[in-house]
This record gives C-alpha cells, sequence and structure tokens, in this order.
C-alpha cells in the first residue's frame, strides 16, 4: 500500500504552485494520477516478487551454507572399547617385564624386617638366586596383569564414557568433538578401578605368598608352594573362593586413589608437555620420551597415595588363616608392633619401580593404540 502513495503525491505535486488552475486541468491531473497510480501497480508487484524471490533464495542459500557447517562438523564417536583393551593389555605386560624385580623387594621389605636398602636386597637376591631370583613369582602377575591392564583401561574407557553422559553439556551440542576436564578424567580413573580388582585380588594373593616365601626360603626354611597353580590350588583348597579374594576390599582401598592419582596425572602432565612442546592437544602427538615422562610421574603420583594401603593388603592377604579378623585388626597390630613409619615400608623400591615401570608401561599403551587405530 505505501507503494501506491508515494506516485500519487508526485503526481499532486505536478500540479504546480498556481490557485487558478482550470478544471480541465485539474481533470487531466487527476487522471495522470490514476494513470500512474495503474501504471505503477503492476510495478509494485513485479519489486514485492523480487524481493520474496530474493528472500526465498538467500533462505535456500542460507539454508544450505548452515547444512553444509553441519557436514563439517566434527563427529563425536568414541574409541573402540577392544582397541583401549589390547593396548591396556600390552602397557600391563611393559609394566610387569620392567617393574618385576622391584616389586619383588618391595613385598619382601613388606612383610619381614629387611634392614637392608632396595639396591641391596636387590643384589643380594641376584647373587643367590640370578636373573630367576629378581623375576620369582613373575608368571602370576604376567598371567594376571597383563589382562588386568587390559580392563584397566578398558574401564577407563568406560569410565570416560559415563562421565561424559553425566554431564548435561553434551545435549546442548550434540556430534561436537568432547573435551574432558581434568577432574573428569580423575574420576573415570577412579570408575577403572572396579573391573581391575575383581581380576586382580585372587593374583595378588598368590603372587605375594611366592614373594613371601623366598623370605622363609632364605631362613633355611622349606618352599611351601611349587609355582603359581599349586599356590591357588593349595589357597583354595584352604577357604575356597572367599580365600582366593581375601584382601579385595584392601586391593580396592588401594587402587580407587591410585588409579585417580595415575591417569589424571598422566593426562595433567601429557596436556603441559603438549603446551610447552606447542602441540594442539586435539590433533598433535607426543614425542617418545614425553610419553616416557608423563608415565613415570604418574607411577610416582599413583604409589605415593597407594602404599599405605599397600603395606595393609600385603600384611593381610600373606598372613596365616585367622592371623587377623580384619583390616582394623591389621592396622592395629601394625601400630602397636612397629608404628606409623611401617605403613610406608616399602616406599623406596616402589617410588624406584614407578617410574620405570609405568613409563614403559604407557609409552607400551600410546604404541599400541597407533597400531589398533584400525578399529575406531
Amino acid at each position: 500500500m505505501t507503494l501506491f502513495s508515494f506516485p500519487s503525491a508526485k503526481a499532486a505535486n505536478c500540479e504546480g504552485p498556481s490557485s487558478s488552475s482550470s478544471s480541465s486541468r485539474t481533470d487531466n491531473s487527476d487522471h495522470s494520477a490514476m494513470s500512474t497510480a495503474t501504471i505503477d501497480a503492476p510495478g509494485a508487484a513485479s519489486a514485492v516478487d523480487v524481493d520474496v524471490s530474493i528472500a526465498s533464495s538467500s533462505a535456500g542459500g542460507s539454508k544450505d551454507t548452515l547444512l553444509q557447517k553441519e557436514a563439517s562438523k566434527p563427529v563425536d564417536k568414541p574409541e573402540s572399547a577392544l582397541k583401549s583393551f589390547l593396548s591396556g593389555g600390552v602397557g600391563g605386560a611393559c609394566v610387569v617385564v620392567v617393574g618385576h624385580p622391584f616389586d619383588l623387594v618391595k613385598v619382601r621389605m613388606q612383610t619381614s624386617n629387611l634392614q637392608e636398602s632396595t639396591f641391596g636386597v636387590l643384589r643380594k637376591t641376584f647373587a643367590k638366586e640370578g636373573v630367576p631370583g629378581l623375576y620369582r613369582g613373575v608368571t602370576a602377575p604376567l598371567t594376571a596383569v597383563t589382562p588386568v591392564f587390559a580392563l584397566s583401561f578398558w574401564g577407563y574407557d568406560m569410565g570416560k564414557r559415563a562421565v561424559k553422559a553425566m554431564d548435561r553439556s553434551t545435549a546442548l551440542n550434540p556430534g561436537e568433538a568432547y573435551k574432558f576436564t581434568i577432574p573428569q578424567l580423575v574420576a573415570a580413573g577412579g570408575l577403572s578401578a572396579i573391573p581391575t580388582t575383581l581380576a586382580m585380588a585372587p593374583s595378588e594373593r598368590i603372587k605375594c605368598l611366592l614373594q613371601v616365601q623366598a623370605n622363609e626360603a632364605e631362613k633355611g626354611g622349606k618352599a611351601k608352594y611349587s609355582g603359581m597353580m599349586d599356590c591357588g590350588r593349595a589357597v583354595y583348597k584352604e577357604g575356597g573362593i572367599r580365600s582366593l579374594y581375601r584382601g579385595t576390599v584392601l586391593t580396592l582401598m588401594r587402587d580407587v586413589p591410585g588409579s585417580m592419582a595415575w591417569f589424571g596425572t598422566y593426562e595433567l602432565v601429557k596436556k603441559e608437555l603438549m603446551h610447552l612442546q606447542g602441540i594442539d592437544p586435539d590433533t598433535g602427538t607426543l614425542s617418545p620420551l614425553a610419553v616416557l615422562c608423563a608415565g613415570g610421574f604418574a607411577g610416582m603420583a599413583c604409589w605415593s597415595i597407594a602404599i599405605p594401603p599397600d603395606v595393609l593388603k600385603s600384611r593381610y592377604q600373606t598372613a596365616p588363616e585367622g592371623m587377623y579378623s580384619g583390616l582394623g585388626d591389621v592396622y592395629g597390630h601394625l601400630m602397636k608392633e612397629e608404628g606409623p613409619s611401617a605403613l610406608f615400608k616399602g616406599m623406596k623400591p616402589a617410588m624406584i619401580r614407578a617410574f620405570p615401570a609405568n613409563a614403559a608401561c604407557f609409552l607400551g599403551m600410546e604404541v599400541a593404540r597407533e597400531a589398533f587405530a584400525f578399529m575406531d
């Protein structure tokens, strides 16, 4: 309607300033105004049509652009759970090969009154028993720790999925690449310890029993078990499944906070090293040396928290049946007989072992992840 008023006003202005216009001129002016309106009307309609066409074209173009943008967004596809499982198993095997001699020393120091240094015990063991002595009881952890670490990294992957599912912000940005915070990764690490402990507790007890009997053999005693299978059968015969899972609560007390520190520290150190090296954390990869450093610090963080419950676990799992009534009884005896310092027995060998063993673990895991990338 507005388009019609402008030509009419223009026609009226064409009348001029004279006030004594003839009637014929007035009629002609009116006729001109009507003609102008008649001529302008189709033009106005055409302008509207053009405007609508342009608007439709713009809307279509905008729609196509939005579709292109949506198509170009990164799809947040979770990694293969099987890849996490297999790469974790490779990392676990690396841990055992590198760290078992130090683990042997740790358990011997925790379960006896040895006053020698870590390397003193290693030298003594090597001199008397050679390399096989340093790897006494290795069959149990190698058989169990490989799948246990596989479960640990699988559990970490599942923990991350659970943490992400609980984050309401994912519903606001579906399909976009999700970025985990360090506290979320710490929580996922704690969740990973639950399936791990269920598989690990029996082998942990067998490993400790085999390592401790070496202390008795050094004193002239007779070895009670001939190997892992014999030890497992004897423990099961002694008290059934319950005996095999003896110390599970203590294992959880060690592994839940330990795993939180382990995964959290690895992710934090890795992220900081990437920033220092100018690498984009979302697309870049660390050098093997940087992965070794991050893994080593992760292991040290883990064991600095896990040693006190590990001491209680080792005492409880290797004690004769009926010696302790539970966790509180183990703790009470330890405080009464040896004092608070006993809770940190084996700290030195554990920390010495932690860096190389866990550095090897994470490097093995990362290499395996690259090799199994086709599974995603």
